[in-house]
């Protein structure tokens, strides 16, 4: 990718996750990098899970580690329920613990018209984006205790749709819904759900989605003018993950370039 993304986070830590365990899905590159950096030089510690980008894991791990902390790889496939109960298996039997749940693995592929989308592709990708993020928190929520975040990846195109992305934003509307419902029910536990809907972030998702005469425009037609970078969304996710946002739950934020979105 020309120019690379940005995953660098722009502030020194203050010890906002200390001693807390994340697991983050979809966290080798994108938005996912960007927020296990991020938690990383806040104190925590990581598992990452993914599914078949081995190099780009690996390399997010080594920045977990410069930020002076730990990060377990998990490969698999989210939209599979085993391999959700295994990665949160396994991120308890390492760490001993689990305090902050991502769901942030998704993937899109863009088609031009309705006809286009084969019913493999749309299984696929409720598989991956909506069935993956319910079975993660089936699997995390009897190692979830008080206090525990739940944190899933929603979208702009959740709220206004997006005509390239009819499944995709379809996936995106069900997390919405999936994070309201999520926080009424677990209220009484003490575990709070929130999601985030980043607008258009430069990630590897974009060149590998869309056809280069979009690329070229991509994010040009927020208010801000441009695409925004993966470490300007990774501290929406700080913010709900720790104690500053300890009395938001059911909520969703929007770091989108300036693009307003009704509820």
């Amino acid at each position: 990718m020309d120019p690379l993304p940005d995953y660098r986070p722009r502030y020194a830590g203050a010890g906002r996750l200390k001693e807390k365990v994340a697991l983050v899905t979809g966290g080798d590159s994108g938005i996912g990098r960007a927020v296990a950096v991020l938690f990383a030089r806040e104190g925590a510690r990581l598992a990452l899970s993914y599914k078949d980008e081995r190099r780009d894991a690996e390399e997010t791990r080594k920045l977990v580690e410069k930020e002076g902390s730990t990060a377990i790889l998990l490969r698999g496939d989210v939209g599979d329920k085993a391999c959700c109960e295994r990665i949160v298996e396994e991120t308890v039997e390492t760490y001993g613990r689990l305090d902050v749940v991502i769901g942030n693995a998704a993937e899109q592929h863009a088609r031009e018209h309705v006809e286009d989308i084969s019913e493999e592709q749309l299984r696929r990708t409720f598989d991956t984006n909506i069935f993956g993020n319910f079975f993660l928190v089936q699997a995390a929520l009897p190692y979830l205790a008080e206090g525990s975040s739940i944190i899933l990846t929603t979208s702009v195109t959740a709220y206004r749709g997006q005509d390239l992305l009819l499944d995709y934003a379809s996936t995106k509307g069900a997390i919405l819904s999936l994070v309201r419902g999520l926080a009424s029910k677990l209220a009484d536990r003490g575990i709070r759900v929130n999601g985030v809907a980043p607008g258009p972030i430069w990630t590897p998702l974009i060149p590998a989605s869309f056809p280069p005469e979009k690329v070229e425009t991509f994010g040009q037609n927020t208010p801000l003018g441009r695409p925004g970078q993966p470490n300007e969304v990774a501290p929406a996710y700080l913010f709900l993950a720790c104690e500053d946002g300890s009395y938001m739950s059911g909520q969703v934020l929007h770091p989108n370039g300036g693009e307003p979105v009704s509820s």
